[in-house]
């Protein structure tokens, strides 16, 4: 299982359409529908009950929100804590263009 799929659980279950989860998560909807079968397949539960008019979570996706929204929460700040423990400076990186258009009958140079 990924955080990935974790958060597109997340974003479903809070938005219970998969097409407002979908751009919520800037993704589209087969993708996203996809990476829940395959949460539900790896963990052997159904998580939505769904068919063509509504989403709702099924039993085992009620029970495992609160789990997994701790779990989210916990990755984000060891995210944060290890961008803390970093010694080197972020590199930025610009260029100024310094090439001047050339003007009809204007030799260049």
């Amino acid at each position: 299982m990924e955080l990935r799929q974790l958060r597109y659980f997340v974003a479903v279950a809070d938005e219970l359409n998969f097409s407002r989860a979908a751009d919520r998560l800037h993704t589209a909807g087969p993708p996203l529908s996809q990476q829940i079968k395959a949460l539900e397949r790896e963990l052997k539960v159904q998580l939505f009950d769904r068919d063509r008019r509504s989403v709702t979570l099924a039993d085992a996706g009620a029970a495992l929100l609160p789990k997994t929204r701790a779990l989210l929460d916990q990755a984000d700040k060891l995210r944060r804590h290890t961008a803390d423990l970093s010694d080197s400076e972020p590199v930025r990186v610009g260029y100024v263009s310094c090439v001047r258009p050339i003007l009809p009958n204007e030799p260049p140079g």
